[in-house]
């Protein structure tokens, strides 16, 4: 049975343009926002797995699931850098961290906005430990002095952040010596100072975490296995990037929940707006469905017509939609971690999964916008449809 060309529904679309360019533009809207909301949830993720190398183990405090909570005692320290499975840097040492994560809150640039912070207490295995993070200017900070490196983010965000300028945070004013690059992870929305300073000032007897390089990756059960089933030791074993992606399941699902949520109620409107154009295409075409269907062309060839239009409609508003979306990457954004309370500068990620995904969802929005208007043009009656003038 002879199929209504595609060229006829493209046609169609063409003829009617204000009315098509309106709907466009109402899924391409609706589209925008659902992508930029995945776009957002994954740039997170992104932003936190990266964090952490899978290379690297972390240990924190048992049940503590970050380390502004997380206590490590100095014996528990001192028993874990004896364990066999640690890396050794160039002088012969285990290549482990012992590192103590602090918040203060600083003010913003451009207001009288205060954002928290996280003041990282670490010693040069920290650098050495994170091959993502480079100094990009200054040096890094000299052991029992009061010098800090400021992450990128930190510095294009809260005042007094440049280098060679001072912040006072903990009754202490601290000398900007550095400034590092940490590649758009979370160590960017970080402060890094000397270890024991940092617990001298804020006065911790203990450690917040250890950080610790692996000789062999493959090795990691057994140093979790070992560790915490020690009875001396009261922690957890965790990979660092694990360990960080972690922190961005319960922010990255509220954004999704709450974007698709809103995205799911724009729809309706894109929805109702494409099968008020249906319908209307349906009412002003009914002599010439008549004629379609008295030349031979059966029902399902007219649905199948109108179907098409519809699906066209989505995939255009799809496309455009897409195409905006994809300006998000060049915005970053810093908001609450809600895992250690802190700021966290991340961007938007668009990725083949986002993309087609949202595509998808522009199909989906054209096929049920005018399914309706579709079947109704299907059932037309032959000898009604062309007495009507």
């Amino acid at each position: 049975m002879a199929q209504i060309p595609f060229s006829y529904s493209l046609r169609n679309l063409w003829t009617r343009k204000i009315t098509t360019i309106l709907t466009v533009s109402g899924m391409a809207l609706v589209v925008y926002v659902f992508a930029a909301v995945l776009m957002l949830s994954e740039g997170l993720k992104k932003t936190l797995k990266d964090t952490g190398s899978f290379q690297n183990a972390i240990i924190v405090r048992r049940s503590a699931d970050n380390e502004v909570i997380s206590i490590v005692q100095r014996r528990e320290a001192a028993i874990v850098e004896t364990q066999p499975e640690i890396a050794l840097n160039q002088k012969g040492e285990p290549l482990i961290s012992r590192e103590v994560t602090v918040l203060v809150a600083l003010p913003k640039i451009g207001g009288n906005q205060t954002g928290h912070v996280t003041i990282r207490g670490g010693s040069e295995n920290s650098l050495a430990l994170r091959p993502q993070v480079k100094l990009v200017s200054g040096r890094y900070v000299k052991p029992g002095t009061s010098e800090i490196i400021i992450g990128s983010s930190i510095a294009k965000r809260f005042k007094g952040t440049g280098l060679g300028q001072t912040i006072r945070f903990g009754l202490r004013d601290w000398l900007v010596v550095g400034i590092f690059d940490a590649q758009q992870t979370g160590f960017d929305s970080e402060i890094w100072a000397d270890v024991d300073l940092v617990m001298n000032t804020f006065r911790r007897s203990v450690y917040s975490s250890l950080v610790l390089k692996l000789r062999d990756a493959s090795s990691f059960q057994v140093l979790k296995k070992r560790l915490e089933s020690d009875p001396r030791l009261t922690v957890t074993v965790k990979r660092e990037a694990q360990f960080y992606s972690d922190q961005s399941e319960i922010m990255a699902r509220f954004i999704r929940i709450l974007g698709l949520s809103m995205t799911l109620i724009f729809s309706f409107g894109a929805m109702i707006g494409a099968m008020v154009t249906m319908y209307a295409a349906v009412a002003n075409r009914t002599v010439e469905i008549g004629t379609l269907r008295a030349l031979g062309f059966s029902r399902k060839s007219i649905l199948s017509a109108f179907l098409i239009e519809s699906l066209l409609l989505g995939t255009l508003g799809g496309v455009l939609g897409l195409v905006a979306a994809s300006f998000m990457q060049w915005v970053s954004i810093s908001t609450i971690n809600w895992q250690t309370f802190s700021e966290l500068a991340f961007g938007f990620v668009l990725n083949f999964e986002i993309a087609s995904q949202t595509f998808v969802f522009s199909l989906i929005m054209g096929l049920l916008g005018g399914f309706l208007p579709a079947l109704r043009a299907a059932r037309l009656n032959i000898v009604e449809a062309l007495r009507t003038t």
